[in-house]
């Protein structure tokens, strides 16, 4: 099996921790331990055992999941370290060789190339870029999908364009999906992070081959505690923490805890609204940056961490992100790891002043 080098995290990995500036980062600003635990959960804290935990996650944390999903229980949740975990398990349990898979570009790069290490042809269909956003065209979809068709896959909403689907297109890419008996693939990672508040709809519970993917790391700004997980049906949901036996086994003691209590009710709300506040907020920075410069152009994102700022000019965004970290230390991901040339993603879920010093430095290398 050929696995391909995974571009976008790499460069993420080399760069991260040696820039003034960090754009690349695709989540809000991750919280502190302390702000997560009350003072009189410390003890709680300072006495878990670091022993193994309940392979699938503990009750507690899979009944906060389930309680995520209408009509979803613990058996409809697996936990995972982190959401590419479970991606990876998904796709590991879904694909055979001769296999065909339909993914809905852009996106993050981990499914597709997976799918083809796994043995799979991937059939893409894009997102169509406008003046008024991103949209899926459905037809193409249904022409995309045939009798081979493993898994159709989507990111909703999207990274790296922001854009999300409602609900009559995930109704009608489920009855897609059914027309052929193939599965839909969901990464709702950035569920959480509407700039409008207003909450995206899953795809969970549509049909009965979906298969959910998630975590904490994006709109809980938890990204260091790698906890995600898949709702799917309880007889898949076994299938896939078979495939888990051989990869990490378990979630960490501490990482266990400390999700249940993001995931608490109270304290959830409170997390999301953290992270819709700073992303509006961030947004209205980048707009009035957008205004002032000539030579870019952003779709406002309608939820995610993330922008695509469109340049023009005649250098490869993998120059340009190359000169902006090079000549002035900040980093943002060249959009050609996304297969979007011509383009940067720029993470927005950071703290306002670095953001509006690092657009600065880009405005100085475009103009």
């Amino acid at each position: 099996m050929d696995i391909e080098s995974f571009e976008l995290e790499r460069w993420q990995s080399i760069h991260e921790h040696n820039v003034t500036i960090n754009l690349s980062e695709s989540g809000v600003k991750p919280l502190q331990v302390k702000e997560l635990i009350k003072p009189n959960e410390l003890e709680v804290l300072l006495g878990q055992p670091l022993a193994y935990t309940q392979t699938n996650g503990s009750v507690t944390l899979r009944q906060n999941i389930a309680a995520l999903y209408p009509d979803a229980d613990i058996s409809n949740i697996l936990v995972t370290n982190g959401s590419s975990e479970a991606n990876f398990v998904a796709c590991w349990h879904l694909i055979n060789p001769g296999d065909e898979v339909v993914i809905v570009q852009p996106t993050y790069m981990q499914i597709p190339a997976l799918a083809r290490s796994f043995g799979a042809t991937v059939n893409e269909v894009w997102l169509e870029s406008t003046a008024t956003g991103w949209h899926l065209n459905l037809e193409l979809v249904r022409d995309a999908v045939t009798p081979k068709t493993r898994f159709i896959a989507v990111c909703n909403p999207n990274n790296p364009t922001g854009a999300r689907f409602d609900d009559a297109s995930l109704t009608e890419l489920c009855s897609i999906a059914a027309k052929y008996g193939c599965w839909l693939l969901a990464d709702e990672i950035y569920r959480g992070t509407e700039l409008d508040s207003r909450d995206t709809p899953s795809a969970w519970n549509r049909y009965e081959r979906v298969i959910v993917t998630s975590g904490l790391s994006k709109a809980y700004g938890l990204p260091g505690l790698r906890m995600g997980w898949l709702a799917a049906p309880p007889s898949t949901i076994d299938a896939l923490w078979g495939r888990r036996d051989y990869t990490t086994i378990a979630p960490g003691a501490i990482n266990d805890l400390l999700a249940r209590r993001a995931l608490e009710p109270t304290r959830r709300n409170t997390l999301i609204a953290r992270a819709r506040r700073i992303l509006r907020k961030n947004q209205a920075i980048v707009a009035t940056w957008i205004n002032g410069q000539p030579k870019v152009h952003q779709v406002p994102p309608e939820a995610s961490a993330v922008t695509l700022i469109r340049y023009t000019g005649s250098w490869t965004s993998v120059e340009l992100a190359e000169a902006l970290r090079a000549q002035h230390s900040v980093l943002v991901v060249p959009g050609s790891h996304f297969r979007l040339d011509q383009h940067l993603r720029v993470g927005i879920g950071g703290e306002p002043r670095p953001l509006r010093d690092g657009l600065a430095r880009l405005g100085q290398i475009l103009n």
